[in-house]
């Protein structure tokens, strides 16, 4: 009788420590659930990435619609472009150019 339930207290060890193991390492257990909080986490970090860079895009679209002096701005510094009656000045650099120390 004593082994009878040495070997079951046994038997429901093992099936209690199998049963911890499957929670922890099996499929959709503890390491998976901590793997897929991580990625939660950095797709909430970058959707709120997403939702200033698409912010900072339309506030840019409604200067570009309505403001004439941005449109300026943005057309000088990044097409080159020069106002009428201005004149640009390109000076070379001497190959013999001292230094200021």
């Amino acid at each position: 009788m004593n082994l009878k339930k040495n070997i079951l207290l046994a038997f429901a060890i093992l099936v209690l420590l199998s049963l911890v193991m499957f929670i922890i390492f099996g499929e959709n257990g503890l390491t998976d659930l901590n793997r897929l909080t991580m990625e939660r986490d950095s797709l909430f970090k970058k959707n709120a990435e997403l939702v200033q860079k698409n912010l900072s895009l339309h506030r840019e679209i409604e200067r570009l619609k309505n403001d004439p002096e941005y449109v300026e701005n943005v057309a000088r510094k990044e097409l080159g472009v020069i106002g009428k009656d201005e004149v640009i000045f390109k000076v070379k650099k001497s190959k013999k150019a001292k230094k200021i120390d």
